[in-house]
């Protein structure tokens, strides 16, 4: 039961959620106001960016009639898209909303969580997802890491 559960809270959304509550946990315990309004305005164009990249990669994935939940087979291979600039699009999106937060709560500690985010993103998916997706499509997923890196 309990493997069962873990695997419920263990999904990226979840993550991303976690991350942006320190985030915002970390601006209301070390306020250092050091952006203003540049970190205001490029904040929110990050976020408004990563939401755009993980919607338009949720897109092109439905369309491909594939996954976007984490874990599962996907039944398809999809290079086309922003898929053809960045093999995960969706998880550098989620990146850009912790980034974009984090500038626009104004807070230079919380910075530090944008790697520490995508280490775990690697860890805990990314590694994961690549050697199903190894097995499932072969030479074809071969050559597409080798066209396409990983964030960007």
């Amino acid at each position: 039961m309990m493997g069962g559960m873990t695997k419920i809270f263990d999904w990226p959304p979840l993550w991303l959620a976690l991350f942006l509550a320190v985030a915002w946990g970390i601006s209301a315990l070390l306020p250092m106001p050091v952006f203003g309004r540049f970190g205001d305005v490029l904040g929110g164009a990050l976020v408004l960016l990563g939401f755009g990249l993980m919607g338009l990669a949720a897109g092109e994935m439905l369309r491909a009639r594939t996954t976007v939940v984490p874990r599962r087979q996907a039944r398809q291979l999809v290079t086309s898209g922003l898929f053809r600039l960045s093999r995960n699009p969706i998880y550098l999106g989620d990146s850009l909303i912790l980034l974009g937060a984090c500038l626009w709560l104004d807070t230079a500690p919380a910075l530090l969580l944008v790697p520490l985010f995508i280490w775990v993103i690697n860890t805990r998916f990314i590694t994961g997802e690549e050697a199903h997706l190894r097995q499932a499509f072969g030479t074809e997923y071969e050559n597409y890491c080798a066209a396409v890196r990983r964030w960007v």
